[in-house]
């Protein structure tokens, strides 16, 4: 049992800093967003709604100015300023945006930041009980070694919610009657709109290689037609 604690003391912090990052993060958008309300990016949302039987979509924009959207485990969407400045340049489609809506609703309805939660106390875990036995093999290098073997496995499983989130808005995009190129050509875009500039490895990769996204979509919407 002893040797246990240090493995379940380290889930317990995980636990509890993930929970005081999700309170300080939905603290922040509480204080930094406002309701979206471009009536023609509403009136794309509320045909979105309708194909998933829900009520509304709840999105608001994020004041501050990376290209971004991102999902609160409340179930609210946010797009950043930036992102939607960018939509008001015209360098982003109404479509377009909506495709980014959609799958943040995918990360939501999913379960996402559920799964996240369990997922960062587990690496925690596991990273704590790997350095503990490669420390004892490798001084000094153990824990490292372990810190790097959990980043990758943290970064593998963040590339499948991404996948998935975006298998979920190729299919409400479909069925809203978007179709899916406001979704391909979204991703031909990202890394210029991000300013995206030298990247780390792609299995180090929080986020696929958009290629590989692209491909993805491309082999569902083929399946499809099918």
């Amino acid at each position: 049992m002893l040797r246990l604690t240090p493995i379940l003391l380290a889930m317990l912090y995980a636990f509890a800093m993930y929970r005081f990052s999700a309170w300080r993060t939905a603290r922040e958008l509480d204080q930094k967003s406002t309701q979206l309300l471009d009536p023609v990016l509403t009136d794309l949302i509320r045909q979105m709604a309708e194909v998933l039987n829900l009520p509304r979509i709840r999105v608001y924009i994020y004041e501050i100015e990376p290209v971004n959207g991102l999902a609160a485990p409340d179930g609210r969407i946010f797009i950043t300023r930036g992102f939607y400045q960018k939509y008001l340049n015209r360098e982003v489609s109404a479509e377009e945006m909506a495709s980014v809506i959609a799958h943040e609703l995918g990360h939501v309805a999913l379960g996402h930041s559920r799964r996240r939660m369990i997922d960062f106390s587990g690496q925690n875990a596991i990273r704590t009980a790997l350095g503990m036995v490669l420390g004892r093999f490798l001084p000094g290098i153990g824990y490292y070694i372990a810190n790097f073997l959990t980043t990758m496995l943290a970064a593998r499983l963040s590339r499948q919610d991404e996948y998935e989130a975006d298998a979920y808005a190729s299919a409400v995009m479909t069925k809203a009657g978007f179709g899916v190129g406001a979704q391909k050509s979204l991703f031909v875009k990202l890394d210029k709109l991000s300013g995206s500039g030298a990247r780390p490895m792609a299995w180090m990769l929080s986020h696929p290689k958009t290629s590989e996204r692209i491909k993805a979509i491309e082999a569902r919407e083929k399946k499809w037609k099918t």
